[in-house]
């Protein structure tokens, strides 16, 4: 599906929702209130500009205190990779940017993701894995980092780790990969209405993050939520 065709879905009444270089931002009538929208469309990078430009709408709706969704959608590239951007701290715009959602969650506002496109590494963790649901659409295409980038890191070949993708979904690209670690929560079906499978998202979130637990019963994690348990001792011990 296209931005076009998901906002048509989500609001057939219309809405206010803009595409400004790659960037979405706006929102409309949803359910018995407000949907907000932001995210990157057309395989955009997402920069330091990009990141403080998504960041002022998240933090912009925590201000204006009605507790309404935020949709976060995405199809974008990953973070940009110029010499400004990286001047300019774009890891610390990326954390920003994630930063926002988290507390806008935290404020009341249920934020949910929406990958249908490409996505990945820094871009996709600052917007899709920052909201408390992730939802995706058949087709879509995210990744933390792409196979020949893990192997330039590793320096492991590459027809190794594709080998190790098949039965090691935790670090694989792909939506049945990130659907098996619990990091896509559902993928949505584009033949049934999608005002309602997102409404119904929202209407079934539960606190917390469940994507250890989800990762678990699905195969993907099998020891995750035993190593958080584990964590959070050790952290009660120090």
């Amino acid at each position: 599906m296209t931005l076009a065709e998901i906002l048509a879905g989500l609001f057939p009444q219309g809405h206010s929702v803009t595409v400004r270089d790659g960037l979405v931002t706006g929102g409309g009538a949803f359910a018995d209130g407000t949907l907000h929208v932001i995210g990157v469309d057309g395989d955009t990078p997402l920069g330091v500009d990009g990141a403080l430009v998504l960041s002022r709408a998240v933090l912009d709706a925590v201000r204006a205190g009605d507790k309404a969704p935020i949709l976060v959608v995405v199809d974008s590239d990953s973070q940009r990779m110029s010499r400004r951007d990286e001047l300019l701290g774009l890891n610390e715009c990326l954390a920003h940017l994630a930063k926002a959602l988290l507390l806008a969650d935290r404020s009341g506002h249920p934020t949910i993701g929406l990958i249908y496109g490409h996505s990945a590494a820094g871009a996709f963790i600052a917007t899709a894995l920052a909201t408390r649901v992730l939802a995706a659409l058949p087709g879509a295409n995210p990744s933390v980092m792409d196979l020949p980038s893990v192997a330039k890191v590793t320096k492991l070949p590459l027809d190794k780790l594709q080998e190790m993708a098949r039965s090691t979904p935790v670090f694989a690209p792909g939506i049945d990969n990130m659907v098996a670690t619990g990091a896509v929560h559902v993928v949505l079906d584009p033949a049934k209405p999608l005002d309602g499978q997102i409404r119904d998202l929202i209407t079934n979130l539960q606190p917390g993050d469940d994507r250890d637990r989800l990762g678990e019963e699905r195969g993907g994690r099998p020891v995750a939520r035993g190593i958080s348990a584990a964590v959070i001792a050790q952290a009660g011990r120090g």
